[in-house]
């Protein structure tokens, strides 16, 4: 079961900001920092990057303070009796990156929001959430993906997967991570296990045939709607991955249906 006491999002501080509580708190503290900051850490204060989730066992030492002009962060207090929280290899107390910050962002907004706000199915939501944020800090303690580039390949990711229909092109997106279009190629697939270009076309076959099976447009249009200005392109490379010609495939779904 978990509790959530207090929660908030986008606290700002100034640069001489400090907190400091050497009993802790009797409360779980959960932080993402929104900006540099110091940690007392290992008997010593210790500097940590921006976008980083750090959380505190109930009765432990908390110390940190601002390292730039100023400190912004999200912050939980909550209580929890949940066993794999417990038990999981969390480092109490030492601030680690999070892979995704602004994911992580929008859901400590969600908890707030449903902290703030008696609705019907509050306490429901609130505890969903709040086991996908410590899903998130689990799987971010033990994720090997913290290079230099991973946000940013990440984003890129994101932006196909949203908009397949751009024409996306590898000079550009190395441009737009700020890579060379062979280390990008290489840098990509290592990260996510398949090319760049690749994931353009699953994305945009993926689309074609929601296209195909939930929409009114011709398969002409469609093919442009998915990023094809030939529709015998279109119709190859549909073919290579499903195995049906679009037209074969519509039909198909739609006698299954």
């Amino acid at each position: 079961m978990i509790r959530i006491y207090y929660a908030g999002y986008d606290a700002i501080h100034t640069a001489d900001f400090v907190y400091d509580v050497p009993e802790g708190h009797n409360t779980w503290l959960l932080i993402l920092t929104r900006t540099p900051a110091q940690f007392w850490v290992e008997g010593e204060m210790k500097e940590y990057p921006a976008n980083c989730a750090v959380v505190f066992q109930p009765h432990q030492k908390i110390l940190y303070r601002a390292c730039a002009d100023s400190y912004g962060n999200d912050w939980i207090h909550f209580d929890s009796d949940e066993i794999h929280l417990k038990e999981s290899k969390l480092l109490h107390g030492v601030p680690f990156p999070m892979p995704d910050p602004e994911y992580f962002h929008q859901l400590f907004q969600l908890l707030t929001a449903e902290h703030f706000f008696s609705c019907a199915y509050r306490e429901l939501s609130m505890d969903y959430l709040f086991r996908i944020i410590i899903n998130k800090l689990i799987e971010a303690s033990h994720s090997t993906n913290n290079t230099p580039h991973y946000q940013n390949l990440l984003n890129l990711r994101k932006a196909i997967y949203n908009n397949p229909g751009h024409p996306w092109a590898v000079p550009a997106m190395a441009e737009h991570v700020h890579l060379s279009s062979g280390y990008l190629q290489a840098i990509y697939k290592s990260t996510f296990g398949i090319s760049c270009m690749d994931d353009v076309i699953q994305c945009r076959i993926r689309l074609a045939k929601e296209k195909l099976l939930h929409s009114p447009h011709r398969i002409s249009e469609i093919a442009a709607i998915c990023g094809y200005m030939n529709i015998e392109h279109f119709s190859r490379q549909f073919r290579q991955i499903t195995g049906y010609a679009p037209r074969e495939y519509q039909k198909l779904m739609a006698s299954d249906s």
